[in-house]
């Protein structure tokens, strides 16, 4: 084994997730990571990231920016192989497969991005609250 592939593989290693617990309240996502890093992953922010064609479109042009998530909880979290998890949302939307990298990188930009997807909401006029029920 060259040394090239012992320090990819241990950087594969400090991703690999040591937990994935939803929180009782079904709004959280708790990711912790062998490197030590952890996060806490709200639901609307896991919801208007997934990494769905229907999120992220299939050019950064086609991106879409979805209001009146605030309210979203996760249903269920299913493994898919070795190197991600499902997510089914309580709005149905299930297509997004979360990479164990994806979501480290969710926690460690949570901030920015947060941040960017309530500037392209209010530009739109758009809201994180969910449309009114009649």
């Amino acid at each position: 084994m060259t040394e090239a592939h012992r320090t990819d593989q241990a950087a594969d290693q400090a991703d690999w997730p040591t937990e994935i617990r939803l929180s009782r309240d079904k709004r959280t996502l708790h990711v912790a990571f062998a490197s030590g890093a952890a996060y806490a992953l709200p639901a609307e922010y896991l919801r208007v990231e997934s990494p769905s064609a229907e999120v992220q479109g299939h050019a950064p042009s086609e991106r879409k920016w979805l209001p009146g998530k605030r309210d979203v909880e996760i249903l269920g979290v299913a493994p898919v192989g070795n190197y991600a998890v499902k997510l089914t949302f309580d709005d149905m939307h299930d297509t997004g497969i979360y990479a164990f990298d994806f979501l480290r990188r969710l926690g460690e930009e949570q901030a920015t991005r947060f941040a960017r997807y309530e500037e392209e909401l209010a530009a739109q006029g758009l809201s994180r609250e969910p449309a009114k029920r009649r």
